[in-house]
């Protein structure tokens, strides 16, 4: 049971879900060429996108410790 709970717990943490969109400004560029960004400190990467782009983002998948978007035009 208590692996369950920590489990859920760990989720959780995400401070974005799925389908919520963000106007960031991306900060870095990830090892496969993906924009990078944080939201409250949590790293999204974003597809297409280049450092100094101000977009309007989608999240389409979290993880424990990143995210990934998409640029919504």
């Amino acid at each position: 049971m208590f692996g369950n709970d920590y489990n859920n717990e760990r989720r959780s943490n995400s401070p974005v879900n799925e389908g919520d969109e963000y106007d960031v400004k991306i900060e870095d560029t990830g090892r496969d060429g993906d924009g990078i960004c944080r939201i409250d400190g949590f790293v999204i990467f974003v597809s297409g996108a280049k450092v100094g782009d101000e977009v309007k983002i989608r999240i389409n998948t979290t993880r424990r410790n990143f995210g990934f978007a998409d640029v919504v035009e």
